[in-house]
């Protein structure tokens, strides 16, 4: 039995919560960045994200864990295998959890080609890094604001394009990188700077719970948790298995969940409100709705959908003065919230509006 904290267990923190699991039903949202002190489970969350999601058929023997049903995403390997055998085998594996070290080099986290086998020999031989066992996954990154800012672009280019490609020397090799990335931080030892913070899809900030009997159930549960961890995680076992459940659902859901041209203009006109700068943020707000939408088994987004996607995608993004927080108000959102939402309904009456006068005025050209 797996030894990893449930991801149920813990106890409050679900804005954070919300966001990994929204990360987990789409990966291409674009990470989470987690800002807060010392012991207020981000790491713990990271790890048990990882644990609670399902296994993942992959091409058997594939070192990057490529999905034998996606060949369009194969890496430059299996493409090979394919071509020569005309099918591959697929096996089971556990979903990756990789955690980033601090000091990793540029050449750890993407890999490295060696030229020196492809010169002499005519090989391509491609040693995976990080990115690759990462691939299908969980990478995390704990202190990203310590982290090179070299190797912060890195990771957020291929969480970003889903895939590696290293080249050294004419020699190129790529394989998919496809993972949810988490970065996590305490804001007491710096900040990230500003383009690399508005590239993290959703920020979270997060604190130690105040009050006393949330306090006391943590100390109960991780009391629990080590003198016997096996029970401990036995009794959250059904919690777990639902939340997978819903998360495989939801991405099975995900590609149909719908959404209209009011929608849009909602989502625009309210990070416009916010004077947001970049577009990044219009779709990773609609991204978000569609995945939550999903989440909660409808095939149709709300405002309310918007609404918990502007709470993750606008607070990192807001232009603020310095020392002024960066704490997204929540009764500002809900009021520009519906400004927006008034906005697009008025310019969709002013659509029809002019889309029935020049009816009439074509019908009226044509009588005459």
């Amino acid at each position: 039995m797996r030894s990893t904290y449930p991801f149920s267990a813990i106890v409050g923190q679900e804005r954070m919560k919300r966001a990994l699991v929204l990360n987990a039903i789409n990966p291409q949202i674009g990470g989470v960045l987690i800002r807060g002190e010392r012991g207020t489970a981000k790491s713990t969350a990271a790890r048990a994200l990882a644990a609670l999601l399902p296994n993942i058929e992959v091409v058997q023997g594939c070192r990057f864990g490529c999905d034998p049903n996606r060949p369009d995403l194969f890496c430059d390997e299996c493409q090979e295998r394919l071509a020569q055998t005309g099918q591959l085998p697929a096996e089971y594996r556990t979903t990756p959890f990789v955690d980033l070290p601090v000091s990793a080099t540029e050449d750890r986290v993407v890999g490295t080609l060696d030229i020196e086998k492809a010169i002499q020999r005519g090989e391509r031989h491609f040693e995976p890094g990080i990115l690759a066992a990462a691939n299908r996954g969980v990478l995390y990154v704990d202190e990203v604001n310590l982290l090179d800012d070299h190797v912060v672009d890195l990771l957020l280019d291929s969480a970003a394009m889903g895939i590696n490609v290293v080249e050294r020397e004419g020699i190129s090799f790529q394989h998919p990188a496809r993972f949810v990335l988490v970065g996590s931080m305490n804001p007491e030892e710096g900040d990230l700077r500003p383009q690399l913070l508005d590239r993290f899809a959703h920020a979270v900030d997060v604190v130690g719970l105040t009050e006393a009997p949330d306090r006391v159930e943590i100390l109960r549960r991780r009391i629990f948790y080590e003198q016997n961890p096996d029970d401990f995680i036995a009794a959250y076992e059904a919690d777990e298995a639902e939340q997978c459940e819903r998360i495989i659902a939801a991405r099975a859901r995900y590609d149909l969940v719908k959404y209209t041209e009011r929608d849009m203009y909602t989502i625009a006109a309210l990070t416009a409100s916010f004077k947001v700068d970049g577009h990044r943020a219009d779709i990773v707000i609609l991204r978000t709705a569609r995945a939550h939408a999903a989440y909660e088994g409808r095939l149709h987004i709300t405002d309310r959908d918007i609404l918990l996607a502007a709470e993750l995608a606008l607070p990192h993004r807001m232009k603020k003065q310095p020392f002024q927080d960066s704490v997204l108000n929540a009764d500002q959102l809900q009021s520009n919230m519906r400004q927006a939402r008034a906005e697009a309904e008025q310019a969709a009456a002013d659509e029809n509006e002019a889309a029935e006068a020049q009816g009439s005025a074509a019908a009226d050209e044509k009588k005459a």
